[in-house]
């Protein structure tokens, strides 16, 4: 897999644009690899991590096959990056090497959702708000995932925009988002390796769903 880092500049006007609208977003990214690719060839994950204030805002993509950034160098996308004196986009290619009984530190952007009955008696998805069902929501994730939950804690409560066409008509969206960060314990390797790339839970089009794990500096 490969994972990709670019940090984008705050102040440009298309950057603005693509942070209230993230499946404007995604489409951004997309110009990074083939137009043919299907779902057996390509998942394309991807999360804003945005400083204090939106400032220091970094995309992360994770992908199967290489991405191909060129286009940013074209006109319209100028200062559509941050010069940071280094590479940006950043790009490196990595393995997961997972065993039984590791712990790894995660973290996640989430869109956590349940199927609730509403006032006109009609079931329908909804954003669940309370830190702890949205615990209980990540472990049954976890339970599916290939991985234990050691602990966890949601933050960064928001909503993401978005718009969707379908029919030639346009749609906009209001999706809760919710990040988590904690500590996990590895069970099935196949299984967990199989959730990174794949993704968790829905709306992964709007940033959802991408699983990164680092060392926990824990035994």
């Amino acid at each position: 897999m490969y994972l990709s880092r670019l940090i984008l500049n705050p102040r440009n006007r298309r950057v603005q644009k693509e942070i209230a609208d993230r499946y404007q977003l995604h489409r951004s990214i997309m110009r990074a690899f083939p137009d043919d690719l299907d779902d057996d060839e390509e998942r394309v994950l991807f999360r804003v991590d945005e400083g204090q204030r939106g400032r220091d805002l970094a995309l992360l993509v994770q992908s199967w096959t290489m991405p191909d950034w060129t286009w940013l160098a074209e006109p319209e996308a100028q200062d559509y990056l941050l010069p940071i004196g280094g590479p940006n986009p950043a790009v490196k290619q990595f393995e997961l090497n997972l065993a039984p009984g590791q712990r790894l530190a995660f973290r996640l952007r989430a869109n956590p959702t349940a199927c609730r009955r509403c006032s006109d008696g009609q079931r329908r998805r909804v954003g669940l708000y309370d830190e702890e069902e949205q615990i209980g929501w990540l472990k049954r994730k976890a339970k599916r995932g290939g991985f234990d939950l050691l602990a966890a804690r949601s933050s960064g409560q928001t909503s993401v925009g978005g718009c969707v066409y379908r029919n030639g008509k346009k749609h906009e969206l209001t999706l809760f988002s919710v990040q988590f960060d904690g500590l996990l314990e590895v069970i099935d390797p196949g299984q967990l390796e199989e959730t990174v790339r794949e993704g968790v839970g829905s709306a992964k089009a709007f940033g959802f769903g991408l699983l990164s794990l680092a060392p926990s500096g824990m035994s």
